[in-house]
């Protein structure tokens, strides 16, 4: 059995947010991209959650989803658990990055 993915607020958030950017500024074709990216990086932290760069701090993980869009996210061993914290416009200043 996988890991078990969870999305939290800030996740939710942040996604949200970026799929209303999406709307006002792109096409239909950007955001079904986007999401279709996205659920096959969740399907690939099902199976190995380590697969993806760590960064500095234990436990914390980066995946580029596209190359505007970078999501964080926490790995638990012990719950067998992803949490999804964050997603991250590349195109900002990477000391804005925020992981919880």
């Amino acid at each position: 059995m996988g890991f078990k993915v969870i999305w939290s607020p800030k996740s939710e958030q942040t996604f949200d947010k970026v799929i209303s950017y999406l709307e006002k500024h792109w096409t239909e074709k950007e955001i079904r991209h986007l999401i279709n990216e996205t659920e096959r990086v969740i399907r690939l932290l099902v199976q190995n959650p380590f697969i993806f760069r760590g960064s500095e701090k234990q436990n914390i993980h980066e995946v580029l989803i596209t190359k505007h869009n970078l999501l964080i996210y926490q790995v638990s061993k012990r719950n067998k658990r992803v949490e999804l914290l964050s997603f991250f416009d590349t195109r900002k200043d990477p000391k804005k990055k925020k992981r919880k």
